[in-house]
């Protein structure tokens, strides 16, 4: 099989989207790519059924970032407050992970992210104002204000 013709059926990452026919090498198609059900060999009745794939990934990917905007306006401009335990120096016992930011942003604002959404190099061990990135579905990006500050006994 030199180069083959295949329609992807679920995105590839560093090959193609759901919908696009696409030439591959013959050895990727049918050692990767056909097995594993990522795609199909191309046809040429299979134009309008590729076209279809495209439009709802569309559909999907317009409501995605929507959604994601959305979420990014909720929280743009909102500081999360954690109050956590914390010792003489501003040192936290323990630490604020991404899943506790998402818990708190949860609660204060309403707002659903999911924790793999934010940017988080090493988990926050200072009490503090700490800035979050934060990545959403459909490319939409923003910074997240978090104040950790000391829990009062």
């Amino acid at each position: 099989m030199p180069g083959v013709k295949v329609l992807l059926r679920s995105d590839v990452e560093g090959v193609g989207k759901r919908g696009d026919i696409i030439d591959v090498s013959g050895g990727f198609a049918r050692n990767h790519l056909l097995p594993a059900g990522k795609a199909i060999l191309a046809s040429p009745g299979l134009e309008s059924q590729a076209a279809s794939m495209r439009r709802s990934r569309d559909l999907r990917d317009a409501r995605d970032r929507e959604s994601s905007e959305t979420v990014a306006r909720t929280l743009v401009g909102n500081v999360v407050a954690m109050p956590v335990r914390a010792g003489s120096g501003g040192k936290l016992f323990g630490s604020v992970s991404a899943a506790d930011i998402v818990r708190a942003v949860e609660a204060q604002t309403g707002a659903v992210v999911d924790r793999k959404d934010l940017v988080l190099d090493e988990p926050i061990k200072v009490v503090g104002v700490h800035n979050v990135r934060v990545e959403l579905v459909g490319g939409v990006i923003f910074e997240l204000t978090v104040d950790v500050m000391a829990e009062e006994a």
